[in-house]
C-alpha cells in the first residue's frame, strides 16, 4: 500500500518487529516471548521488500551488540530472543513512544554534567551520542539538558553502558537570565526537529488517508504499513524529547505527527499482530 515509504535499514526494522511483537504482552500490540525463527523473520521482513542476506546480516549485528541471544524453536529450527539489556531498552522506548504524557513546564529539567579522562576519551564520544540520542540539548560544553521526564530512562542508559561513574545528574529549574524559550532555541536545532516531524507527516499521512478509505483491514497489508510507520516514529521521541508546547513555535509540526501515529497504531497494530502470529508460529 505504501509506495511513498522510505528505505528502512533491517537492523532498525527488526528491532522494530521485537519491540512490536516479539516480547508476549509487554509490547503494544502483544505477541510471543518465544524465540522468533530466522525464518519468519526473513519472511516477515520480505514483505517489507528487505533479501534473505540483509536479514541474516542484520540479525548477526544484534547479536553481536547483545540485543538478540540464539535460541531454538521446540521443532530444533534457529531462533532469536531478547537480551535482557534489549528487554530493558525496549521498556524504556514503550513509555516515549506509546506513553508519554504531556510535558509541562513546571516538571522542571534534568542536567547530565560529565567529564571523562583524557586517557579515555572515546567515552566521552560515547556520552554525548547517547545524550544526543536519547534527546538531549546542549547548554554548555560537557552539560547537556533535557526535560525532567526523561531522568529514569537515562539513569537506566547511562548504567547499562557503563558510563555512570563520568556523570551527575541534576533536577531543577531553569532560573535565567534569558527567557526560558530563548534558551531553548539555543540547546536544540528546533528547525531541524521540526523538519523530522514534517518528513514524517508527508510519508504516514498518504498512508493513513488509505486506510481511512478501506472497510477491511487485511492482515498481512497491515503489517505492511504498520511497521514501518512504527519504525519511523520510534526515532522522532529521541530526537524530539518532549518539550513543553509554551517553549515551541506556534506552528509546531510535532502534535500533528503525533496524531497521525496514533491513529495508525490504532487501526493497524492488531490486525498486524495476527500476520506476525501466523508466520512466526504457522498457524
Amino acid at each position: 500500500m505504501n509506495d511513498q515509504q522510505t528505505q528502512r535499514t533491517p537492523r532498525s526494522l527488526i528491532v522494530t518487529f521485537y519491540g512490536a511483537y516479539g516480547r508476549g504482552g509487554a509490547g503494544p500490540a502483544g505477541g510471543t516471548d518465544a524465540p522468533v525463527p530466522v525464518a519468519a523473520l526473513i519472511r516477515l521482513l520480505g514483505v517489507l521488500g528487505v533479501d534473505p542476506p540483509s536479514v541474516r546480516s542484520a540479525v548477526s549485528r544484534l547479536k553481536r551488540r547483545g540485543l538478540l541471544v540464539p535460541a531454538r524453536t521446540a521443532t530444533g529450527a534457529a531462533a532469536y530472543g531478547l537480551s535482557d539489556a534489549a528487554r530493558q531498552l525496549l521498556e524504556d522506548g514503550d513509555r516515549r513512544i506509546f506513553g508519554r504524557p504531556a510535558p509541562r513546564l513546571s516538571d522542571g529539567w534534568v542536567l547530565a554534567v560529565f567529564s571523562v579522562p583524557e586517557e579515555e576519551r572515546h567515552k566521552r564520544h560515547l556520552l554525548r551520542s547517547r545524550l544526543s540520542r536519547l534527546g538531549f540539548g546542549t547548554a554548555a560544553p560537557g552539560v547537556w539538558i533535557a526535560p525532567a521526564h526523561l531522568y529514569e530512562e537515562t539513569r537506566h542508559t547511562l548504567e547499562r553502558l557503563q558510563l555512570s561513574p563520568y556523570v551527575d545528574l541534576f533536577t531543577g529549574a531553569h532560573a535565567g537570565f534569558a527567557p526560558t524559550a530563548d534558551a531553548v532555541a539555543r540547546w536544540w536545532d528546533l528547525d531541524a526537529l521540526a523538519a523530522r516531524h514534517r518528513a514524517f507527516l508527508d510519508e504516514q499521512e498518504p498512508v493513513l488517508r488509505q486506510w481511512s478509505r478501506r472497510r477491511s483491514v487485511p492482515p498481512e497489508a497491515a503489517f505492511r504499513d504498520y511497521l514501518p510507520a512504527l519504525d519511523a516514529w520510534r526515532q522522532l521521541p529521541y530526537a524530539d524529547p518532549g518539550l513543553p508546547s509554551p517553549l515551541l513555535p506556534e506552528d509546531w509540526p510535532g502534535g500533528r505527527a503525533a496524531e497521525v501515529f496514533s491513529r495508525l497504531h490504532a487501526a493497524l497494530r492488531t490486525a498486524g499482530a495476527r500476520y506476525a502470529h501466523e508466520v512466526t508460529t504457522g498457524t
